[in-house]
């Protein structure tokens, strides 16, 4: 399929999980227009009626492609490049490279970062009265975790290249960089982990990754 009309994204600038939806676009070359959603702003705009008829789980990404609305940045991104043509595909060709590059995009979506999203640090804050010091070592703690086991599966392995799954950016790369920035926003010490910021900056170098930065994004303050 070749794009027909702009892709709407609902966005917001300093998401991990949008920021990786931006990479995906840029990555595929597919014009879209941002729709932000303030994720604070009285009370966090993702919880306006309006919004909920997008997507009920209250949550950002959301991708609109004509009358079709796609929710969670892993599914947006697997439908991006399974409906697109665009200038790349973010998944290996071979059957285990795209379980390789999946597994590792899991371990950032899935184990990683849920532990240290917003609403989480919401709850420990106003159910239990967690300090601000201890929701930042929670969030360090998990990150730091996170990433001793993704350095572990990089190093020494035949498939690690330039980028996480061989010599071009994939889905493991998508999900990677914006968790290095949040990693960096917290305080993480990413000095064991040099294959990751090898990577990083590897990624950071290419202008699809370049646009996608929280800083570069129009509701950015």
């Amino acid at each position: 399929m070749s794009a027909h009309e702009i892709l709407r994204l609902y966005d917001y600038w300093r998401s991990s999980a949008c920021y990786r939806v931006r990479i995906a676009l840029n990555l595929k070359g597919l014009p879209y227009e941002s729709r932000p959603i303030h994720l604070l702003k009285d009370g966090g705009e993702q919880h306006s009626a309006a919004y909920r008829e997008v997507n009920p789980q209250e949550a950002v990404p959301a991708l609109v492609d004509g009358a079709r609305a796609i929710r969670q940045s892993l599914a947006i991104i697997e439908y991006l490049d399974e409906a697109y043509d665009g200038e790349m595909k973010l998944l290996p060709a071979n059957a285990r490279g795209r379980a390789r590059a999946r597994g590792l995009a899991m371990l950032v979506a899935c184990d990683i970062h849920p532990l240290n999203n917003l609403r989480v640090m919401q709850f420990l804050e106003r159910e239990w009265g967690t300090p601000q010091a201890q929701r930042e070592r929670w969030t360090r703690h998990w990150m730091e975790e996170g990433f001793r086991a993704f350095e572990a599966l990089l190093a020494n392995h035949p498939s690690t290249g330039a980028y996480c799954e061989g010599d071009a950016p994939t889905l493991a790369d998508i999900c990677l960089i914006p968790q290095v920035y949040s990693a960096n926003r917290s305080g993480v010490d990413m000095a064991p982990f040099p294959i990751i910021r090898r990577i990083n900056e590897q990624c950071l170098a290419l202008p699809a990754f370049d646009a996608a930065r929280p800083e570069r994004q129009p509701d950015a303050p």
